[in-house]
């Protein structure tokens, strides 16, 4: 745990997670503490377990042991506090899940005027300011076909800021996306670091774990391998597993 991330008001806290798909052991036993106002980047080899990882924390994967707690509450199984809990987790994924039949805007005020009861004047005033903040406000009339990836990615991430979310997840966001389109969504999930808000993102990018993280978690075989500040990680790994991955991403 970093000095800054001993600190803060733990947000996010998984305790001796286990989980099975079937005969493969996904998550081992993971402990980690994503404080408020972190941002934790996860990485690690393909089938590493860290998108099993992100989706546990909003309960989209259900887990065989350990707990998992937000905001010091453990999280409910099912219903109206399952969907209350979905709120307060803001999730965005590879594929940009978007409502192709609804407008940017419609997309982004769906959840506030649905699920938070917000007046539909409130929740469009804010949504414009969301889009504005992901820099495609222009494009609040269309629909999500007529927007590139990189735009339809920013547009998701508008959404899920919408709900006022205690904590972002942030799933490979950008490992759909043409090379042109990633650095627009980074430099969004940056500018979204530097404000404050609770991150925990998994991705291929070291750029941005460099750039953005206040803690990089090394994930190996479903285990946390280890974690440190991002300077320290990437120029004094400790362990075997995470030298070997360095090696092998950054030469390239």
């Amino acid at each position: 745990m970093t000095e800054t991330g001993a600190s803060r008001r733990p947000l996010v806290v998984l305790d001796g997670v286990d989980k099975h798909f079937g005969a493969l052991h996904v998550l081992k036993h993971v402990d980690l503490s994503v404080g408020e106002g972190e941002v934790v980047v996860v990485i690690g080899p393909s089938g590493s377990g860290k998108s099993t990882l992100c989706r546990t924390i909003n309960r989209l994967e259900t887990i065989d042991a350990g707990t998992i707690t937000l905001d010091g509450r453990p999280l409910p199984s099912e219903g109206k506090e399952l969907a209350r809990l979905r709120a307060d987790v803001g999730m965005v994924f590879q594929s940009f899940n978007l409502f192709a039949h609804k407008t940017v805007l419609d997309n982004v005020t769906l959840g506030p005027t649905r699920v938070r009861g917000t007046s539909k004047a409130d929740a469009e005033a804010r949504g414009l300011e969301l889009l504005e903040r992901v820099g495609v406000h222009e494009q609040a009339g269309k629909y999500p076909a007529q927007l590139s990836g990189g735009q339809q990615q920013r547009v998701a991430i508008a959404r899920a800021l919408a709900m006022d979310p205690k904590v972002m997840l942030f799933d490979e966001p950008t490992s759909a996306l043409d090379p042109e389109m990633i650095n627009e969504v980074l430099d969004t999930m940056t500018s979204l670091a530097r404000s404050g808000m609770t991150m925990v993102v998994v991705t291929h990018e070291m750029g941005f774990a460099r750039r953005a993280a206040d803690r990089v978690v090394f994930m190996a075989d479903g285990e946390i391998v280890e974690q440190a500040e991002p300077e320290t990680f990437f120029t004094a790994p400790r362990s075997d597993r995470a030298k070997d991955f360095l090696s092998k991403i950054l030469s390239h």
